[in-house]
């Protein structure tokens, strides 16, 4: 789920001698951070979302394909960036874990990796054949689930136990590092077919089931935090209105992994079981859909207002537009699929329509960032 948090770092080291090159160079690189691979997150849910949107055209399929190859893209770019990155600012980069800010996208790099994965195993199959799909998806899945259960446990301990936090401080990105094994659990039920018929399916899906618990509780305490921290300090400043935004990640993703899980029940649970699950699905996912719906309402109403005020400048946070959005449009999808009900189809056209206009805007800002300059040079704290 997604929105990007920058630090506010020291200047670099003007050395006497340094050629104009390693100056300009330096910067992009010191400064990148895990942030980044929202922009991957972002992209990858216009492909995903749209590989089963409820309305197919021709095209549509063959564009998400594209869409998937360029997330695919971005995320060898910036898994390289972040590797060099470490080896020439290993201070700059370790500094990450200690803002009490940006340590929370940590989060944001396994769920890039999870779901450039599942839309290799929908979407990519088509390009590179099944067997190579399963193989990249199935190492995407589980170095991505791996790193998503280290953040769901390392940044809230470092919450209790290193920062100290404000009254006021509660924020989106605050879900971001719980999320990841919610986005493991959806796209983890794609492979559950794929797998030996026994043991192996069933340890997968109640594994996926697990990780939709985990991420799910520690969504709703998290959540309710945020909303007590509006009620009570009021809306955030401007650079940090679009992480309202990120609160639409869990609630959609954990529609969709209820639903997705549902449908692999019959191939891994007995007969009770699996019905049962597909009875949950459309309960819990009707349910929270509503009150997912009730929070777009709310974050569409304070981004209104603030653009209104002219204060909704752009910067890398806007990467929360895309992401938590599209979650909903895949859970409205497979809330269509179960119920066969017209109002989540026609939820899910309006919502894709919307996520696209989105990205489109974010994507190009981003990119004229990046050749402009902006977005690789320091910047102020995203409070700011």
């Amino acid at each position: 789920m997604t929105a990007i948090a920058t630090l506010r770092p020291a200047p670099p080291r003007q050395l006497l001698g340094e050629s104009a090159t390693q100056r300009i160079e330096s910067p992009s690189l010191r400064y990148f951070a895990p942030n980044w691979f929202a922009a991957v997150m972002g992209t990858s849910i216009v492909a995903n979302a749209a590989a089963a949107l409820p309305l197919q055209f021709p095209g549509l399929r063959g564009a998400a394909t594209v869409v998937w190859a360029l997330a695919a893209l971005l995320l060898v770019v910036l898994s390289a960036a972040w590797v060099v990155h470490w080896v020439r600012y290993p201070g700059q980069a370790g500094s990450h874990k200690d803002h009490p800010v940006m340590a929370h996208f940590y989060g944001a790099p396994p769920m890039a990796l999870v779901t450039v994965g599942g839309g290799t195993l929908v979407l990519g199959r088509e390009v590179i054949g099944l067997d190579a799909a399963l193989t990249v998806d199935w190492v995407l899945w589980s170095l991505g689930t791996a790193l998503g259960l280290l953040t769901a446990v390392a940044v809230p301990y470092r919450m209790f136990t290193h920062f100290h936090i404000e009254p006021d401080a509660a924020f989106g990105g605050w879900l971001m590092p719980v999320v990841p094994p919610m986005v493991s659990a959806a796209m983890g039920a794609l492979l559950v077919p794929y797998l030996p018929e026994g043991q192996l399916r069933l340890t997968m899906i109640l594994l996926c089931l697990a990780m939709f618990g985990l991420s799910l509780i520690a969504a709703l305490v998290t959540t309710t935090m945020i909303w007590s921290r509006l009620v009570h300090h009021g809306v955030p400043q401007s650079g940090m209105v679009p992480t309202l935004w990120l609160v639409l990640g869990p609630l959609g993703q954990s529609v969709t992994a209820a639903g997705l899980l549902a449908d692999a029940g019959p191939s891994a649970l007995p007969d009770l079981y699996a019905k049962g699950l597909t009875v949950f699905s459309v309960i819990f996912g009707v349910v929270t859909w509503g009150f997912a719906m009730l929070w777009l309402a709310l974050a569409t109403a304070v981004t209104v207002k603030t653009t209104r005020a002219g204060e909704l400048r752009f910067n890398l946070t806007w990467w929360g537009f895309t992401f938590p959005l599209g979650t909903c449009i895949t859970g409205s999808t497979v809330l269509y699929g179960h119920t066969g009900a017209d109002l989540f189809a026609v939820a899910a056209v309006v919502l894709y329509i919307g996520l696209v206009s989105g990205w489109a805007v974010v994507a190009t800002k981003t990119i004229r960032g990046v050749l402009t300059g902006p977005l690789l040079r320091p910047a102020w704290d995203i409070a700011r």
